[in-house]
């Protein structure tokens, strides 16, 4: 398995009473696989920018169409850059990845508990192996799964990413994240406030 599609596992297997949200985990999995496109030497960074490397990606379609979509001339890409346009739907395309491939099933309807058709995730290895690396000294996992919201129990403190590379990525994302919630913010502001003037209209 791939860090993106562990962290999505673990994203919705330590999932508490307020879910991850779409788009911070949307950006997080775009980090992720910059991440393990570092580790396969696939790309470097010079700086903030992405530098494609001659190594091939890692056998896993969604990583290899991370590294199709790479910018291949200079100016190269920054990270930040690429994580909002890489991010665009990323979750989505992670999750449908995972359905076919038997990792996530459709519940059925049994009761009111559930939605027709919520997506779950099925008891499998990857599962498994999934948690183990959150449980594990694995620091960029770690800091990934802890930035968009996973709070599921753990031991000891959170372990330090000592790769230059690594930090920057996520540095970005951490960034990316405020930035968004920013604009929520500003978003749900503007709405209320269009709300009042409606109502006082109204009224």
């Amino acid at each position: 398995m791939t860090t993106p599609r562990d962290l999505l596992i673990v994203a919705m297997d330590m999932e508490g009473s307020r879910p991850v949200e779409q788009g911070d985990l949307s950006l997080a999995l775009a980090g992720a696989e910059l991440i393990d496109l570092l580790a396969a030497r696939s790309i470097r960074l010079h700086g903030d920018d992405i530098v494609p490397g001659d190594q091939s990606a890692p056998a896993d379609r969604l990583l290899d169409e991370a590294a199709a979509a790479l910018v291949r001339t200079a100016p190269y890409e920054s990270v930040a850059d690429w994580l909002w346009r890489r991010g665009r739907g990323l979750s989505a395309a992670y999750q449908a990845a995972l359905e076919a491939e038997g990792q996530l099933i459709r519940q059925r309807r049994t009761g009111i508990s559930f939605r027709a058709g919520q997506l779950m995730l099925a008891d499998s290895p990857a599962r498994r192996l999934a948690a183990d690396r959150w449980t594990s000294e694995d620091p960029a996992f770690v800091a990934l799964a802890e930035a968009v919201g996973v709070r599921g129990e753990r031991t000891g403190d959170s372990p330090e990413v000592t790769d230059d590379a690594v930090a920057t990525v996520l540095a970005a994302v951490n960034d990316a994240l405020v930035e968004l919630a920013s604009v929520r913010q500003r978003r749900a502001i503007e709405n209320a406030a269009f709300d009042n003037i409606w109502r006082g209209g109204a009224g």
